[in-house]
């Protein structure tokens, strides 16, 4: 982002938060206080400006502000964080890094985690649970390879409160998060070659470095999948392994569509890591994330002398999962991440051709289901997801009432909020609830969980069939989702018609005006059911 842009964004936000937010006579917190001082300068979203960052964390005991004994106090770089949040939310989020006097990096261990320097200030605030993004990495660190630690913490910038924030590690490769291969720019041959990368499908910031798949997520249409370099950096990466990864890729993605795809030795399992990708499907499924699959989405490769397969992960940027968004089905507690594509067709970030390809295989479906009630006997439990829940908010205590003192949202619409509570019980109870229900709702499908056309079909009635113009379609029950749909192809697959139901349609009556046959698909997009007919047009 340039700095012009940049310094408007700065302005509007910092007009909109004059707005909304509030005074707050903040001293103490059982909580850490991180308090940063820019000396005057604003922050914008890149280059970094430097700061000083002291972190109170006393404990055991009470932190005050004012207080002179600090776990970090030093040198900072500072950026703001986060594409969608910047343009929407006053309270902002920020990219951190701990450096030396001379602005070198400095690794430093902060609030109990790992050595390192670069760290996110996440600040919920569409988020009124506060809490989405601290269950989801908590509940995948106890899945998968690596999730993001995090600790929740009260904030202060330049003499201002500005509430209750998680901080978290930046995904990044470090022998204490993604763990593989460190690649030096002379890596451009053999064994080193092969390791470490980490890619992303995201959205595309300035100087990022990327590519675009050859497969088309839905065929035929505009959208196109972009493979973002994550590590090594567009700046740093050289032309060899630049080259390498996009080909380990493209071969990967050769299998994956080719015939023998499902081949348990030289199908896409000779590429990629199934155990990983199953668990992001989980953890994505379970919180019903609608970002999933398509953006924020994360995976790594090491050396192949470390078992180089790709693998899923970490998660991230999950604070409009659990019935947080009122867009795209996120508001229903039924339905499929993985079937996006069909319940927000126009969207260009959509899911690539990957998930629905790998759901086709049985053997890894009935892994994926396998997986499902093993972890409904432990990490998925009800009782499991209600005690994290729990353990969250009473770790916040108090802290929760001055986050919206100084931002009094809890009984207003913030985008894209599905449901607005007037307290933060009720949104408590709300996410419990929804997760209940969601759990529920997988419980009672998962043996679905496959883009194998169904056998399960919904019967229909075609009349008058020829007919010379009116036609109708009768169902024989009333079974179709929300986000139903008819689809109306020509006898050269040329598509002409495409209805968009609300589940209440028994009699679906329509008119084509050329002659000739055609071939009708009517689906519910949530359950995987479809019916499909022909009739003649005179």
């Amino acid at each position: 982002m340039n700095l012009k842009y940049s310094n408007l964004v700065f302005l509007f936000i910092t007009f909109t938060s004059l707005q909304l937010s509030g005074q707050v006579n903040f001293k103490s917190s059982h909580l850490p206080i991180i308090i940063i001082d820019t000396d005057g300068q604003n922050i914008y979203d890149e280059p970094k400006i430097t700061a000083t960052m002291s972190v109170v964390n006393n404990e055991g005991a009470i932190n005050e502000l004012n207080s002179s004994t600090f776990t970090y106090d030093g040198h900072i770089g500072i950026e703001l964080r986060g594409q969608t949040s910047q343009s929407l939310f006053p309270k902002f989020g920020y990219g951190i890094e701990t450096r030396n006097e001379d602005g070198s990096n400095l690794n430093v261990s902060l609030l109990g985690m790992p050595k390192e320097n670069d760290w996110v200030l996440h600040g919920p605030y569409s988020d009124k649970s506060l809490i989405r993004n601290a269950l989801t990495y908590t509940k995948a660190g106890q899945l998968m390879e690596y999730a993001p630690r995090v600790q929740f913490c009260e904030v202060v910038i330049n003499q201002e409160y500005l509430g209750l924030y998680l901080f978290t590690e930046k995904i990044k490769r470090d022998k204490n998060r993604i763990d593989i291969a460190k690649l030096d720019n002379d890596d451009n041959r053999g064994d080193s070659l092969t390791g470490g990368y980490i890619l992303k499908f995201d959205k595309i910031d300035d100087g990022d470095s990327f590519w675009e798949s050859r497969y088309d997520p839905r065929p035929g249409e505009y959208q196109k999948t972009r493979f973002v370099h994550h590590y090594p950096k567009a700046e740093d990466i050289t032309e060899e392994q630049r080259d390498y990864i996009r080909q380990f890729i493209t071969d990967l993605e050769n299998t994956l569509m080719g015939n023998s795809f499902e081949d348990p030795n030289n199908g896409f399992r000779k590429f990629m890591d199934e155990d990983s990708f199953i668990d992001l499907i989980l953890m994505s499924e379970v919180t019903k994330n609608n970002d999933s699959y398509r953006l924020s989405t994360y995976m790594y490769k090491d050396r192949d002398s470390k078992n180089g397969k790709l693998k899923m992960g970490p998660v991230w940027d999950f604070n409009l999962a659990y019935g947080n968004a009122n867009f795209c089905g996120g508001d229903q507690i039924g339905g499929w991440v993985y079937n996006y594509n069909n319940v927000c067709p126009d969207d260009f970030w959509v899911n690539h051709v990957w998930w629905n390809r790998m759901l086709r295989d049985t053997n890894f479906t009935n892994k994926i289901q396998d997986r499902w009630w093993s972890l409904r006997e432990s990490t998925f439990s009800i009782d499991n997801w209600n005690a994290t829940i729990d353990s969250f908010v009473n770790v916040l205590g108090n802290a929760v009432d001055r986050n919206y003192a100084k931002w009094p949202v809890l009984d207003q619409y913030v985008w894209p909020n599905n449901f607005i509570g007037n307290s933060y019980n009720a949104e408590i109870n709300y996410l419990k609830t929804w997760i209940r229900e969601r759990i529920e709702w997988i419980d009672n499908n998962i043996n679905r969980i496959s883009t194998i056309p169904p056998k399960l079909v919904l019967e229909t009635n075609v009349f008058p069939n020829p007919s010379d113009g009116l036609v109708n379609i009768e169902l024989s029950t009333s079974t179709i989702a929300k986000s139903g749909k008819l689809q109306i192809f020509d006898s050269y697959g040329r598509r002409v018609m495409t209805k968009t139901l609300d589940g209440r349609e028994q009699l679906l009556s329509f008119e084509i005006n050329t002659a000739g046959f055609y071939t009708f698909y009517v689906e519910d997009i949530f359950s995987n059911i479809t019916s499909f007919g022909k009739f003649i047009i005179l």
